[in-house]
């Protein structure tokens, strides 16, 4: 890491400075992710907040929130090219009441990624894009346990990333994403707009049946544009099928203007949408 804070109480980082981590030297060296720094690392804290800080080509994620408690995020700017692998803007895992807001982040990968052991978070107003999107997940890889619960995204846009809301959980895994809302998005030429996936795979566990149990998950109020025909995959389990999934306020077209579509697959929910939400939870018990 280059900045590192551990066991910290009431911690304040509030300032317009940058921080450069001058990730290209390490891009270029196509080093693996754990051989690059995290440009600001904290762990074991609780009332944090962090204000008005840039933080430009960290050569892997730029901010990692790690088995924190209260925790307030605002009005920073994290920036690296769309190319840069692993450049995630805010990881946060094994932390709870997480509150990040008015912020923009242009990165290579998710702009937000909610991992295991993570509850209470609730992120609003970020411009997100070039990325990967909002993010919770991955979880479960190697069979582990996975929880997280009580995530609220709300009021963000999505600018020309790869992905928008998504939760991405692999087979073999165990454990549960539950509480989970994305509402009042904003899209502009998304190429994933909406996303579940329970099918990442682990090279030793290709014929695991078990799944990260996904629960109670809303998608409401996206409008906007896709770059891809498929707007919206819930690749879901067979054995572990997706539960208690809303789709509501759904106004996505594509961005040369066809009509996009939805893959469902082992999801149980409703929409108040008419033609393709609706059929998608009618007709999805087969690939």
């Amino acid at each position: 890491m280059w900045i590192k804070f551990s066991t910290v109480s009431g911690l304040i980082i509030v300032g317009s400075g940058t921080i450069d981590s001058r990730g290209s030297s390490f891009w270029e060296l196509n080093l693996k992710a754990s051989q690059r720094p995290t440009a600001l690392h904290i762990s074991k804290c609780d009332n944090l907040r962090i204000n008005g800080i840039t933080s430009i080509d960290s050569p892997k994620n730029h901010i990692s929130i790690k088995t924190c408690n209260t925790v307030a995020i605002s009005n920073i700017n994290l920036f690296a090219p769309e190319t840069s692998p692993n450049t995630d803007g805010i990881d946060i895992s094994d932390s709870t009441n997480i509150n990040i807001f008015d912020s923009t982040i242009q990165t290579g990968d998710d702009c937000i990624a909610i991992n295991s052991g993570s509850s209470n978070i609730n992120i609003t107003g970020i411009n997100c894009g070039p990325g990967h999107g909002i993010s919770v997940g991955s979880l479960g890889a190697g069979g582990a346990e996975a929880k997280v619960s009580d995530v609220q995204v709300t009021h963000c846009t999505f600018n020309q990333t790869t992905n928008g809301a998504r939760i991405k959980t692999w087979l073999g895994g165990q454990g549960y994403a539950r509480n989970i809302s994305f509402t009042d998005i904003t899209l502009v030429n998304t190429k994933n707009p909406i996303i579940i996936d329970q099918h990442y795979i682990d090279k030793g566990r290709l014929t695991e049946e078990s799944a990260v149990a996904i629960s109670n998950v809303k998608f409401v109020d996206f409008r906007g544009t896709s770059s891809n025909k498929n707007a919206i995959t819930l690749k879901c389990s067979e054995t572990t099928h997706c539960v208690d999934v809303v789709m509501d306020g759904i106004d996505i077209t594509m961005a040369n203007g066809g009509k996009p579509k939805v893959n469902c697959q082992y999801v149980d929910g409703e929409s108040s949408d008419t033609d393709l939400m609706r059929d998608c939870f009618k007709n999805n018990t087969s690939s």
